[in-house]
């Protein structure tokens, strides 16, 4: 009895995806509007020590940029948290100027801006 009642409970609770996003951010890069939307993602190694601004590995960022949608993983580097999937880079170190970067070949990095919406 108490099983079905918890069970039946269980649909009130937010599903973890809704949890998961933060407020998306606005920036214009290369002239041209950047939406990234940190999400804390499923953690499961939480001994790890760089949790720099509460995040951890398993967290992620997408970007929206110029009609990409990239989701790029938290990496573990140390210091404030970056975002690379081996070809795109971002950090929002200083969040008025983050670091957005490309390596095709050469890296090609993109000035960045905080902005309002579009």
């Amino acid at each position: 009895m108490v099983c079905a009642l918890l069970a039946g409970l269980l649909w009130l609770l937010p599903a973890p995806a809704a949890r998961a996003a933060t407020a998306s951010q606005h920036y214009t890069c290369q002239g041209e509007p950047l939406l990234a939307t940190p999400h804390s993602g499923a953690v499961d190694a939480a001994e790890i020590p760089n949790s720099s601004a509460g995040t951890l590995p398993g967290a992620f960022i997408v970007l929206e940029w110029r009609g990409l949608r990239l989701q790029l993983p938290r990496t573990n580097n140390a210091g404030s948290p970056s975002y690379t999937d081996g070809r795109w880079w971002w950090r929002a170190e200083d969040a008025a100027h983050p670091e957005f970067a490309e390596r095709r070949g050469a890296v090609h990095r993109y000035s960045c801006e905080a902005g309002p919406a579009a």
